[in-house]
């Protein structure tokens, strides 16, 4: 029963990633303003700094490395590269 929980549970996540994934445009457009091009970087340094700090360190770093990681989606959107359509509730 567990098992089945688990395979519905991850279904219905894969289903809410697609729906999500369909508003969801990601442009590669060159930066109209220097500041642009900062924040693009610094999101990727930030997801990959915060994706390492997951993986290898200890537990205490375990926050750290989520901060990292809301900061460079957070940084994403800053930067523009990121269009979110707007949908219908």
């Amino acid at each position: 029963m567990r098992l089945l929980l688990k395979l519905i549970g991850l279904a219905l996540l894969l289903v809410g990633i697609y729906f999500l994934g369909q508003n969801i445009i990601f442009t590669t457009q060159t930066a109209p303003y220097w500041w642009r091009d900062i924040s693009a970087a610094g999101s990727v340094l930030a997801v990959t700094s915060g994706v390492v700090a997951l993986l290898f360190f200890n537990r205490s770093a375990g926050g750290l490395g989520w901060v990292l990681v809301g900061l460079g989606i957070l940084l994403v959107f800053v930067s523009g590269g990121v269009v979110l359509r707007p949908t219908s509730l």
